[in-house]
């Protein structure tokens, strides 16, 4: 009974706040594009890694806010998108697995999205934003993904298709929710058909926001629309003239294609997200010519959505809404690209916590990059302010929208994240550290990395008697994190 009472306050009180936040505020709202793209690492040439041909994500880059030190709570889409939304952080109470669910963690909880539309915004959700299409119920005024014209995970070409097809013969149709163990068999982990971008899911979900853009550009309405594509994720399928822009032969495998010297057995895993595709050993290392096979197909797939990024970038300023638009793109988590010996994501490592992060801000600092600690809970109070809406009192997250706009900023200290395999971490400006408990919550093993020296997470250093002092400092903040992350003030 309490439990509603709390739930229903909220939103009634919220509503409240929507009317009174309009009548005062007469300048033009901000409208608000946000980016989401699927296991984007920051691996990218406005990050400094020359390699990789992202010209439109660079272009925003240059146009805006880089941060460089921006992480996820979570390194899987569900739980990463619903710590988000909901601006909470994610525990063992709420946002676990993949297909996780806000509706059902968190009742009643006004979401970023909702908490724009009772401030009189239009929204819209296109393509991947909510990882679970349903969720969010009250959130959008309208939400649209594209159906999949061939087979699970868009495949197109003919080769693939065939596999798919009869790795999946005898398969029996479930209607129930997605799971681990209702979602059909995968084909190839990579294809590259000669096709147009528009053939691809993340093609048509690019047309959709320029079709969003023009008609909001001809009803003059405040929007916040996200624009959710689903590239780089696996699998790595992508139009022939993408992987023509990188050659095989000229990738390099990470340095530390190992896991890290003294690492506990708890922060590795068998990566079976990618070994449940067709052209991948179920078990044991990779070789190194499929190893650069993979990487050459998640540079191509970063050229593609990248370059549907840019034909929204486009309309956006074809349609002279520019000036009047922030600008947000944002990676759900990083990804392993054989660092550590890994694959996919799922760790506690900041190959699989570090995402890009990109904030333009009209009339705003360009080319600027940040160096202070942001995460991803952090997002939903910064678009608050900078839209001049209070932000709703149970969210969690610091706004840092007096750093975008240039204003003095008391950055964070520490930032937290949890994996799936049981890991907490926290994380400071000098070290990185990581606790994995047995059932009753002790401590059964944990790792530091200091991240001046070893910025790649290479030593654990955790057995260090000079460290001993920093371990206990930052064992106690996780302590006190986990102690208070799941209790939502009331204002």
């Amino acid at each position: 009974m309490l439990r509603k009472f709390i739930v229903f306050f909220m939103i009634v009180s919220q509503t409240f706040h929507s009317y009174g936040q309009l009548t005062k505020n007469t300048l033009k709202k901000p409208n608000i594009l946000f980016i989401m793209v699927d296991d984007l690492r920051p691996e990218l040439a406005c990050y400094g890694q020359s390699h990789i041909k992202s010209p439109n994500i660079d272009r925003l880059a240059r146009m805006g806010q880089v941060f460089k030190r921006a992480y996820v709570n979570y390194p899987v889409c569900g739980p990463s998108r619903a710590i988000l939304l909901s601006g909470l952080y994610g525990s063992p109470n709420r946002f676990n697995g993949w297909n996780c669910s806000l509706d059902k963690d968190v009742p009643g909880i006004v979401s970023l999205p909702m908490h724009f539309k009772n401030n009189h915004y239009t929204t819209v959700s296109l393509g991947k934003v909510f990882n679970n299409f349903d969720d969010g119920k009250g959130s959008w005024d309208e939400t649209w993904r594209p159906a999949l014209t061939t087979t699970e995970w868009d495949y197109q070409s003919e080769e693939s298709i065939e596999i798919f097809k009869k790795r999946n013969e005898n398969r029996q149709f479930n209607s129930e929710p997605r799971n681990n163990q209702n979602l059909p068999k995968r084909g190839p982990a990579f294809e590259n058909p000669r096709i147009s971008d528009e053939i691809y899911q993340d093609g048509k979900i690019a047309t959709k926001a320029v079709e969003k853009l023009q008609q909001f550009k001809a009803n003059g309405d405040a929007f916040f629309l996200a624009v959710g594509f689903k590239k780089p994720h696996l699998p790595f399928n992508a139009p022939q003239r993408y992987w023509e822009l990188y050659d095989t032969a000229e990738i390099q495998l990470p340095d530390n294609f190992y896991p890290p010297q003294e690492a506990p057995k708890e922060s590795l895993h068998e990566y079976s997200e990618l070994r449940a595709y067709s052209n991948i050993p179920v078990n044991g290392p990779l070789s190194e010519n499929l190893s650069k096979k993979l990487i050459h197909g998640y540079y191509a797939s970063i050229s593609y959505v990248d370059a549907q990024i840019g034909r929204v970038l486009d309309a956006m300023e074809n349609l002279g809404l520019e000036e009047e638009t922030i600008v947000v793109l944002w990676g759900d988590h990083g990804w392993q690209l054989g660092e550590h010996g890994l694959w996919c994501k799922h760790s506690n490592f900041s190959t699989s916590l570090q995402i890009p992060l990109i904030f333009k801000i009209p009339g705003e600092s360009v080319g600027v990059k940040h160096e202070s600690l942001v995460e991803t809970v952090d997002i939903f109070p910064t678009l608050c302010e900078l839209a001049s809406i209070k932000a709703p009192f149970h969210v969690q997250g610091k706004s840092f929208a007096s750093l975008l706009n240039g204003e003095n900023f008391v950055g964070k200290v520490a930032l937290y994240s949890r994996s799936n395999l049981g890991g907490e971490t926290v994380i400071t400006k000098t070290h990185s550290y990581t606790e994995f408990y047995n059932k009753a919550w002790q401590v059964k093993a944990n790792m530091l990395f200091d991240l001046t020296i070893d910025p790649n997470e290479n030593q654990n250093i955790v057995a260090d008697q000079e460290k001993q002092e920093i371990i206990s400092e930052m064992s106690r903040m996780l302590k006190h994190h986990k102690a208070t992350r799941d209790n939502i003030a009331l204002p």
